[in-house]
C-alpha cells in the first residue's frame, strides 16, 4: 500500500470517527428563568409591590392562581444529557415570591432540586375502566353497524321534502 492511498483512507477514517465520538458528547441544557442574584436580592419584603417586582424580575414563570393574593414563582432548571437520552436534572432553583391582599411582598423563598417530583408510569400504559378491546378490535369493530338497526343508525327511509305524505 503506498502513502498516497493510507492517506485516501485515513482522513475519512477520523472524520468519521470524530462524528462518531461527537454522539458521546454531553449536552447541557438550561430552562426556565434566568436568575440574577444581584435582582433577586433588591426585592424587598414590606417595601417591593407586584409592580416594583415586575419591573425588577420581569413575567414569573407561573402565578398561584388559587391563593386571593396569589404567589409569584420563578423557576430555573439547568439539566445534563448524552445524545437521545432523558436528562437529568442537575440543579433547580425555584423562588416563590409571596404576596398580602394589598400586593406587597412578605416574603421570599428558595429552593432547590429537592423538591422535584419524581413518578413512575405504570407500564407505559392508562388503565381505564370498561370492555377491553385490542387493536383489531377496535380497527374493525364498526364494520356493519353503520345503517343497521340499533346500530346508530336509522332503520327508516330520510324525508328529504321530496315526498309528501
Amino acid at each position: 500500500m503506498t502513502v498516497i492511498s493510507a492517506r485516501r483512507f485515513l482522513a475519512p477514517a477520523l472524520v468519521l470517527a470524530a462524528f462518531g465520538a461527537s454522539g458521546c458528547t454531553q449536552l447541557r441544557t438550561h430552562q426556565g428563568y434566568v436568575i440574577d442574584a444581584d435582582l433577586v436580592n433588591s426585592v424587598q419584603p414590606g417595601v417591593d409591590t407586584r409592580k416594583s417586582v415586575l419591573s425588577v424580575l420581569g413575567t414569573p414563570t407561573f402565578a398561584a392562581g388559587f391563593q386571593q393574593q396569589g404567589d409569584w414563582y420563578y423557576i430555573s432548571r439547568d439539566a445534563r444529557n448524552f445524545a437521545y437520552n432523558n436528562p437529568h436534572v442537575k440543579s433547580q432553583t425555584t423562588l416563590r415570591i409571596s404576596f398580602d391582599a394589598k400586593g406587597t411582598v412578605t416574603g421570599i423563598d428558595r429552593t432547590g432540586k429537592e423538591q422535584i417530583a419524581s413518578i413512575s408510569p405504570m407500564k407505559k400504559t392508562t388503565p381505564t375502566l370498561g370492555r377491553k378491546t385490542s387493536f383489531f378490535q377496535q380497527l374493525f369493530g364498526n364494520i356493519g353497524t353503520v345503517g343497521a338497526i340499533g346500530g346508530g343508525g336509522s332503520s327508516q327511509p330520510s324525508n328529504t321534502g321530496r315526498d309528501k305524505p
